[in-house]
């Protein structure tokens, strides 16, 4: 955690969804949005462990209460954004972690994104049915 601060942040993007993350010394409460964790997720428990993630891979899940803004995307871009933000902001307080997290590809961003429909399409790459007679 650094001295100048109360909180490390970290930014995480995917698809269409941006997650601001806020790491501060607490008990391992997650809110997102104002929200509990398990509101927000609306009770998905796969996903509310896929936010964790981080956390637990270098064992720090009940030294942190997280504080998450995301907007944009749907709820599964929105989770993995969330996990790469909460990751950066681990970093930025513990630099040592970096190689951890790194292995385990919770730093690097998922470049796909929805491909544009093209004229002449029904949409990126759907053609027209082809009819012999």
């Amino acid at each position: 955690m650094a001295d100048a601060k109360t909180y490390d942040y970290g930014l995480g993007r995917r698809k269409a969804a941006t997650a601001r993350a806020r790491l501060i010394k607490g008990k391992g409460n997650v809110t997102i949005n104002d929200k509990p964790a398990a509101d927000y997720l609306s009770g998905n428990k796969t996903m509310l462990a896929e936010i964790t993630d981080p956390l637990a891979l270098v064992g720090k899940q009940q030294e942190f209460d997280v504080t998450i803004r995301v907007s944009g995307g749907g709820l599964a871009g929105q989770v993995d954004a969330i996990k790469m933000a909460i990751a950066k902001a681990i970093t930025v307080g513990a630099p040592d972690l970096r190689s951890t997290l790194k292995k385990a590809e919770l730093l690097r961003r998922d470049p796909r994104e929805k491909e544009r429909k093209k004229y002449g399409l029904r949409s990126a790459r759907k053609r027209e049915q082809y009819s012999k007679r």
